[in-house]
């Protein structure tokens, strides 16, 4: 698998980019600010921190019968996977061939299987990628959103959608950075599912290797959304996977962990669009609960 991961950063000066993890053929990761080739995937790769709760995964199962490939949802959402086939040896499993399937939560799904061949190890090169939430999720939430710092502070917007400096995907169009200083407290914006954390990681930098060193939070909305808190303070993250989190509740602290040039808090909030996850557009609570749309620059104060 190639999954393509987007990064924030606040530091206007900087250039956009786009880093790119995937295994190699002997199974290491690899790091990079370019794509693979399509024979670089390997036949296995599981998305998310090695050992963490949000365990998403295709995996190849070779018996004297068939092979097959099997998509594996161990998260606490429904998530839709979608596998393409790059190089194959099997007639009926072509080049170029995909599959799509959507699992429910905490289920693994076949998604081909084909009767073995008499080769010893027939090739079957795949790359795939999974999208979280039910593609039946349609953004609508009761009220703008809290803004995710303490009452009565005020800190300034550093990237809000129309500019994309750094937010060049579809996940991050909508993002809004709010540059925070380290370990300021973070609270929810809005009530939902904790369905997956990282909590471990302090190291940061802009290079593509700290693509997997941010500490984050996912939760899922009663709407089928998901709203990630990026970039998190080490070892501060205040909620567990399953916990259900109430709007302005604390759940950790902001920080300067992963891929950044500088400490702040990226916050996005997705659906998924079918194969991918893209962000959607969001409003935080002003004076009155009166919605206020993010801009870059924008002083934001929570009420």
């Amino acid at each position: 698998m190639l999954a393509a991961l987007s990064c924030a950063l606040p530091n206007a000066t900087l250039l956009a980019q786009t880093a790119y993890r995937y295994r190699d053929a002997s199974g290491q990761w690899v790091f990079t600010d370019r794509a693979a080739k399509a024979s670089a995937p390997g036949d296995t790769f599981s998305l998310g921190h090695e050992g963490g709760a949000l365990h998403l995964a295709v995996e190849r199962t070779d018996t004297d019968e068939s092979t097959q490939l099997t998509a594996i949802n161990d998260c606490l959402c429904v998530v839709t996977f979608q596998v393409a086939i790059v190089q194959s040896d099997f007639a009926t499993i072509p080049g170029g061939a995909r599959y799509t399937a959507t699992l429910a939560p905490g289920t693994r799904q076949s998604l081909v299987r084909v009767a073995a061949t008499e080769k010893e190890k027939p090739v079957l090169r795949f790359a795939w990628k999974a999208a979280l939430g039910s593609p039946a999720a349609v953004h609508n939430p009761p009220r703008p959103y809290r803004v995710p710092f303490a009452v009565g502070s005020t800190y300034p917007i550093s990237q809000a959608y129309p500019v994309r400096m750094t937010h060049t995907t579809a996940e991050s169009q909508y993002a809004v950075d709010i540059a925070l200083p380290d370990g300021t407290p973070v609270y929810a914006a809005r009530e939902g599912t904790v369905i997956n954390v990282r909590h471990d990681a302090f190291l940061t930098g802009t290079s593509p290797v700290m693509l997997d060193q941010a500490n984050v939070i996912e939760i899922l909305h009663d709407d089928g959304t998901i709203a990630l808190y990026a970039h998190l303070h080490w070892d501060s993250i205040r909620v567990r996977i399953g916990a259900r989190v109430e709007r302005g509740q604390y759940i950790a602290d902001s920080g300067n962990t992963g891929f950044t040039s500088g400490p702040h808090l990226h916050f996005a909030v997705v659906r998924n669009a079918g194969a991918e996850n893209v962000s959607v557009p969001v409003q935080f609570a002003g004076i009155g609960g009166v919605g206020v749309t993010p801009a870059t620059q924008m002083p934001l104060t929570a009420y």
